[in-house]
């Protein structure tokens, strides 16, 4: 009867730290980032994720009562991982389109963010008109683009005689630019301005031709949100209530500013 009793209080306790672990992994929120696009989603010397993405996540993960995980991966891996429950949430700049919509869940769409070509210093594209007449005015030549972005489908469709390289970083696609073995890149403002403050400085510019996230929302997007399993239901309502009280107490414009200098927050998306 003595062992009986010792093994019940043994499986009592067992099933008590059992218990208490599923409730310490049920309060993590494990949070899909890219963490080589800045000033979106950068890791530090000391693999600490920064940048206004780790900004939002830990604002949501604050507003939730949940602790943050980041889990750092190319951005072309973070749907599959997504679906494969790997983490919970991506949040990692990635734009809500129609594309992948089929396949994951989206948040409401917190920010908004145009795209822009980078050229070298004197490039008379840099002055062209419209997009249209600057991506005609690279025909045949070689632009860079990050691997699975929609910066990558638009130049597809629209600009189909420029020669797309890919890359799985902004980092390495800068670093070809630099080389010169890139005639322009294509990616969102924020990460092309980051640039040109840093090792651009001086060498290459912005287009004047800006394309806006309006021009082909079902390939450019109805803005930034957080990619969710579409399984997980609860979460994405959980997280759209979350999203728009950050936006309305002024959490994502205050985030925004700092990283960006611009406010990014998409007022439009909470509006009934």
């Amino acid at each position: 009867m003595v062992i009986s009793i010792a093994r019940q209080a043994a499986l009592c306790a067992a099933l008590g730290l059992a218990g208490l672990a599923a409730t310490a992994s049920a309060a993590t929120l494990k949070i899909g980032t890219e963490g080589g696009y800045p000033p979106w989603s950068m890791v530090d010397a000391s693999g600490k994720v920064t940048g206004f993405d780790a900004d939002v996540g830990h604002a949501l993960c604050k507003k939730l009562d949940m602790k943050c995980r980041f889990v750092v991966q190319a951005f072309d891996s973070l749907i599959p991982a997504l679906q494969a429950e790997r983490f919970d949430l991506v949040i990692s700049g990635m734009s809500v389109t129609a594309e992948r919509a089929k396949v994951i869940a989206f948040s409401i769409p917190y920010a908004t963010e145009d795209s822009a070509f980078v050229l070298p210093q004197g490039d008379a594209l840099l002055k062209a008109a419209d997009p249209k007449a600057l991506m005609a005015g690279l025909a045949g030549k070689t632009v860079g683009v990050q691997s699975g972005t929609t910066q990558g489908a638009y130049l597809q469709k629209y600009a189909p005689d420029l020669k797309l390289k890919t890359y799985e970083t902004q980092d390495q696609m800068q670093m070809d630019l630099s080389a010169g073995r890139l005639d322009a890149t294509f990616s969102e403002v924020t990460p092309q301005s980051q640039f040109l403050d840093t090792t651009g400085k001086g060498k290459f510019a912005l287009a004047d031709a800006v394309v806006k996230s309006s021009a082909d929302p079902d390939i450019l997007g109805l803005g930034i949100g957080a990619g969710i399993n579409q399984k997980n239901t609860e979460l994405k309502a959980k997280v759209d209530k979350a999203l728009c009280e950050l936006i309305a107490d002024g959490t994502i414009k205050s985030s925004s500013t700092k990283w960006f200098g611009v406010d990014l927050s998409n007022y439009a998306a909470c509006k009934k």
